[in-house]
């Protein structure tokens, strides 16, 4: 999730390296000759590849590795493909049916490029995407270069030594840096680091206490796997639809939604139902009366904001009170500061919806979620896509 305005070693993949992501296209999807039958979400094979699909480092702009394996899970499940210059990935059932419904979530995670290098071989970072420098130090990671991963460290001094003045320095961008045991300039530059390099954690995967699922970059791949997951559900239930499924998998939200402004204007949608993450505000230090009263276990969040068509919020609800699915409500001021502002307004409008999953720790390597809420965000949107009729135009004066 970005910003609003009111808002692995384990991982042998190398985003920085090998061709850009796939050019524009349509590709027919193969589809196998079986396919699962099992129509619960989070099945085994569905938690095998969450795991997998979060291990994989796919940093802002830099996603394409973490695409192919989403669009290789969702392959059965889908007519075809189309992919874009910047790597967003979207799979289509009906393509020919003229009226289109997107369901979608953001593929990037925040990370850090190297930005400066000293003479004796440590590395200054800036941003890209909304990283925290204050958990960064002592946290691992990855530089991806042209031949492979390299592993550093972020360095911090000891608690007895920072003290300048009354004060103790805490981090700030300008004083967190990353060693990777070289001693100079030269010696990064030898590991193939320079200027450039993207920098993710290699933090992955775990569960704690059965139902709550921990790792970096649930925000926001936990909205590509559920998007995912409602497409498996449709095939696994032999439901049919008699519009177009779009299902994409957008790019760059975390610095300004960008994937999703370049694919809705190409798609041309007639609804839009996009799934984020917000806030659980039941832990210390995050204020419920200004972020909202929401909670990991009470339901998916359906948010309330300028941009949402309220039409379509309001079916979202009846829906969800109808298969007995629990949710929470959270208004936005403005901006919802997701992929739902950038289809809401484009094209001369499209009806947009935002349902959340509610998760602690936005934007640190232990980002958590409820098991139970991803299951129930997969059934609201699919139940709702079996609510909607093609042609429905949601309008305020029908």
């Amino acid at each position: 999730m970005s910003k609003t305005t009111g808002k692995s070693a384990g991982s042998s993949k190398n985003a920085g390296a090998g061709k850009n992501a796939s050019s524009s296209k349509n590709t027919r999807a193969k589809t196998p000759k079986r396919t699962r039958s099992g129509g619960k979400p989070l099945d085994d094979q569905a938690m095998a590849f969450l795991e997998r699909y979060l291990n994989n480092a796919s940093p802002t702009g830099y996603e394409w590795e973490g695409q192919k394996l989403w669009m290789e899970y969702l392959r059965p499940y889908v007519d075809e493909f189309i992919t874009d210059t910047y790597g967003t990935a979207v799979g289509v059932i009906n393509p020919d049916a003229e009226y289109k419904v997107v369901i979608e979530g953001h593929a990037d995670e925040i990370s850090w490029y190297v930005n400066y290098i000293t003479d004796n071989g440590l590395i200054y970072v800036i941003r890209n995407g909304g990283s925290d420098h204050q958990i960064a130090p002592s946290k691992r990671v990855n530089i991806h270069t042209d031949n492979g991963i390299v592993p550093g460290v972020f360095g911090w001094p000891a608690i007895h030594t920072r003290r300048q003045g009354p004060q103790e320095k805490p981090p700030e961008l300008d004083n967190i840096f990353i060693d990777v045991g070289a001693s100079t300039k030269d010696e990064v530059e030898a590991l193939g680091v320079h200027v450039g390099c993207v920098i993710t954690y290699p933090d992955e995967f775990f569960v704690l206490n059965g139902d709550k699922l921990v790792c970096r970059a649930i925000d926001n791949r936990i909205g590509g796997f559920m998007i995912a997951e409602v497409a498996r559900l449709l095939k696994a239930r032999k439901q049919t639809l008699d519009f177009g499924l779009y299902i994409v998998n957008a790019v760059q939200e975390e610095v300004g939604l960008r994937g999703a402004e370049m694919i809705a204007e190409r798609l041309k949608p007639n609804v839009a139902i996009v799934t984020d993450v917000s806030h659980d505000t039941s832990t210390p230090m995050i204020e419920p009366k200004r972020e909202g009263a929401n909670k990991i276990g009470d339901g998916p969040v359906i948010c309330y904001a300028p941009a949402i068509q309220n039409k379509l919020r309001e079916r979202l609800i009846q829906v969800a009170t109808a298969q007995k699915i629990p949710f929470q409500r959270l208004p936005r001021s403005r901006a919802t500061g997701t992929d739902t502002d950038a289809f809401a307004y484009s094209n001369s409008g499209v009806a947009s919806a935002l349902i959340s999953l509610p998760l602690r720790y936005m934007h640190t390597t232990v980002e958590m979620v409820h098991k139970q809420d991803v299951e129930h965000v997969i059934e609201l949107i699919y139940h709702a896509l079996l609510d909607i009729k093609s042609g429905e135009t949601f309008s305020y004066f029908e």
